[in-house]
């Protein structure tokens, strides 16, 4: 397994002794290096990132602060040469904190507790391979397996599930749907569209093909998209 990560740093020597470490681990992918906090957020609100090394003493937003505003799913590793934040930089869940100057070996220390919490995150996942969604106003709820869901399509207050069996009416919007389906099988295409990864038969540039039906890909999404078949091609 592979992790995709950012640097955000306003030092170019910090910066590059990261990117040297980063080249050197086999399961790190660097996607960017940024000297602004802001530029590195509007980055990671498009595009999935697992990991970012996050410097705490950045102009105009700090470390700490930077790290309560991304998603929870994105792992923060603090880079810094004040030791006085540790212990706010653990409250906030950092996997690590490291003191500058970094040795590759408390580096790949660091790093190497992002394989430990994947196989954990793994195994929980597996424990829920089902959820329960209301289908209509007498309080039912129906199971649903995640393994059956080909996607979900928003129908104004509703969504419906197109499983491999039938397909589920639930009165919610998409975005509450989305939050009870693990992120690693699922993902947004479009305004209207969420698709299960594993029930993609093909992809162009404009859509996505799922049990014979084809799907379209907004614009707004394409890039994040792309991004996840790019992990997983030849």
């Amino acid at each position: 397994m592979n992790f995709r990560c950012i640097i955000v740093d306003d030092e170019p020597p910090a910066t590059r002794i990261l990117e040297n470490y980063i080249g050197k681990v086999s399961f790190l992918e660097n996607a960017g290096v940024f000297n602004d906090s802001l530029k590195a957020l509007e980055f990671l609100n498009s595009h999935p990132i697992d990991v970012v090394f996050l410097d705490i003493q950045m102009p105009q937003l700090t470390g700490l602060q930077l790290s309560k505003i991304i998603s929870k799913d994105t792992k923060v590793i603090f880079t810094t040469a004040y030791p006085d934040f540790a212990l706010e930089g653990f409250e906030l869940n950092a996997i690590d904190y490291l003191l500058k100057p970094i040795a590759f070996e408390r580096f790949y220390q660091a790093v190497s507790k992002l394989k430990s919490e994947a196989k954990v995150e793994v195994t929980n996942q597996s424990v829920n391979e089902f959820i329960f969604i209301k289908t209509d106003g007498k309080n039912k709820f129906q199971k649903l397996f995640l393994n059956e869901i080909l996607y979900l399509e928003s129908l104004q207050n509703y969504v419906c599930v197109h499983t491999l069996k039938q397909q589920i009416i639930t009165h919610s919007s998409l975005k509450n749907v989305i939050e009870s389906l693990p992120d690693k099988d699922f993902i947004q295409i479009h305004k209207s569209f969420v698709v299960a990864l594993k029930q993609i038969e093909s992809t162009d540039s404009f859509s996505v093909f799922i049990n014979s039906k084809e799907l379209p890909i907004g614009a707004t999404f394409k890039d994040p998209f792309f991004e996840r078949i790019d992990q997983n091609k030849i």
